[in-house]
């Protein structure tokens, strides 16, 4: 393993991300004794701060945002101390000589966490650059969206790549810090009896949701520039999908691992426009009511009319030897019913039931992976009701139900980002996302978005509180399945 930094720069660090994930996230490291003693940890943003005012809105997120009881005092002064701030404004190059001043030596242990637009991603990078803040050990994570397209994607990459080399570009994708995410790996590899069922001869389909219920939460500028398939397929849903359909990695490492997930992600059958009608649905929330409570339409959200989907299902296939065959139904939207983030895999049915012949019915397998709001991994079986049979064997589909907080209540839950900004701090790269994953990701995204445009395609509406468009429905129900709820 690489060495351990000294020194973390927290780009963005008087904004959303760093107030709710990153500055909790590294309390609770430093509250287990994980982060270096000698660790400083740098914000940076335009806002004109000293470190006594930082400090005290860092101690003002982390009251707001830690998990109830786990503050204390005692704790929080000592990592407050770790805190400093430069403001910078990219546009000023001596700004970033004030933060190279800051930093001291660039050279020896400093890791950059960069959270910013993607068109300020190039003149952040070389104004680091033009500063001396590219030194051959500096390790840089990129916070996304890492570009709306292929195309500026690349441009990013490339940036980055000039004066940061894959070896020490971490490409953050935090869903791959949740720990049900994780134990998919675990749950796949580490056991025998799942791995020769999981291909196209013993998997029907897989069901992969993403459901939030709230809407824009102030982020209306960049999402409406963005939209759910950019927004959340291009991104944490493809990352899902090359987790559950990727070969086994011939070791738990940053290569081998990101080898075989690249690997799925190439062989996504592009969406055309020739199917992609048949193949896509987009909508966008309309008013509604969640949870007994109304709430207003997308446009009246946003004060203007948008053609942008807040909502997007997808049957994909991979064309390879173990899933040639197998669908898979990707969904994602805003203002659904419920917040839910679930793998959904049913199994097909046995070929033969002997119970038919006594009024019994079977049903396929399930295996469930709950990764929010709840963490939990449920496997659904048949089993005989009790009694004495005289009127016929009844079997019913039994839960075996294992919630991942009380597998593990001896361990604390923690927030993805903590074992994300860890492994920056330790140099590992497995749970980070390589640049030839990302750019297969864009490409495939950029074919459904170019089909779209082709046969114009835009967002259905859809009542806020519904599982989206009805179309929806259609899209799985035509093939004899239905979505999961």
């Amino acid at each position: 393993m690489a060495d351990r930094i000294s020194t973390l720069v927290m780009f963005g660090a008087t904004g959303d991300l760093a107030r709710r994930m990153l500055l909790p996230s590294l309390y609770g490291l430093d509250s287990d004794g994980l982060l270096p003693d000698n660790l400083r940890i740098i914000g940076t943003a335009r806002t004109a701060l000293d470190d006594a005012e930082f400090r005290k809105r860092a101690d003002a997120a982390l009251q707001e945002h830690l998990p109830e009881g786990f503050y204390s005092a005692g704790i929080a002064q000592r990592f407050l101390g770790r805190l400093h701030y430069v403001p910078l404004d990219i546009t000023e190059p001596q700004h970033f000589s004030d933060l190279a001043q800051a930093i001291g030596d660039a050279c020896h242990g400093v890791a950059i966490f960069l959270s910013t637009a993607p068109s300020l991603f190039k003149p952040t990078i070389d104004g680091l650059a033009g500063a001396g803040l590219a030194c051959p050990t500096v390790r840089m994570a990129l916070e996304k969206p890492l570009g709306t397209d292929l195309e500026s994607s690349r441009e990013i990459n490339d940036a980055v790549h000039a004066h940061f080399p894959e070896e020490r570009t971490f490409r953050i994708d935090h869903y791959l810090g949740k720990e049900t995410v994780q134990n998919l790996i675990a749950l796949r590899f580490a056991n025998l009896m799942f791995e020769p069922l999981w291909n196209s001869a013993h998997i029907d389909h897989v069901q992969i949701t993403v459901a939030e219920t709230v809407g824009l939460e102030g982020r209306g500028d960049y999402y409406d520039g963005s939209g759910a398939l950019r927004d959340m397929v291009q991104n944490h849903m493809l990352q899902l999908v090359a987790l559950v359909a990727m070969e086994p990695p011939s070791d738990f490492n940053a290569t081998a691992v990101r080898d075989e997930k690249v690997k799925v992600l190439r062989a996504l059958r592009p969406i055309t426009a020739a199917d992609v009608e048949a193949t896509t649905v987009t909508g966008q929330y309309a008013r509604g009511a969640i949870d007994g409570e109304p709430v207003p339409g997308y446009d009246d959200e946003i004060g203007r009319d948008s053609a942008t989907e807040t909502f997007v299902a997808i049957k994909a296939h991979i064309d390879n030897w173990r899933w040639k065959g197998v669908p898979f139904y990707l969904r994602t939207g805003k203002r659904m019913p419920m917040r839910d983030t679930e793998i959904f895999i049913q199994f097909k049915d046995v070929p033969y039931s002997i119970f038919a012949s006594r009024g019994a019915t079977t049903r396929p397998n399930k295996l469930i992976i709950g990764l929010q709001p709840e963490e939990s991994i449920e496997l659904r079986l048949m089993g005989k009701t009790p009694g004495l049979d005289r009127q016929g064997v009844r079997l019913r589909e039994i839960p075996l139900d294992i919630g991942l907080a009380n597998a593990f209540s001896e361990h604390r839950r923690r927030i993805a980002y903590e074992r994300l900004l860890l492994d920056l701090i330790e140099g590992d790269p497995t749970l980070f996302v390589r640049r030839d994953e990302v750019e297969a990701q864009w490409a495939w995204i950029d074919g459904i978005r170019a089909a779209w445009a082709e046969k114009g395609i835009g967002p259905r509406p859809y009542a806020a509180g519904t599982w989206g468009p009805s179309a929806a429905i259609a899209l799985t129900e035509r093939d004899g399945i239905s979505w999961h709820e």
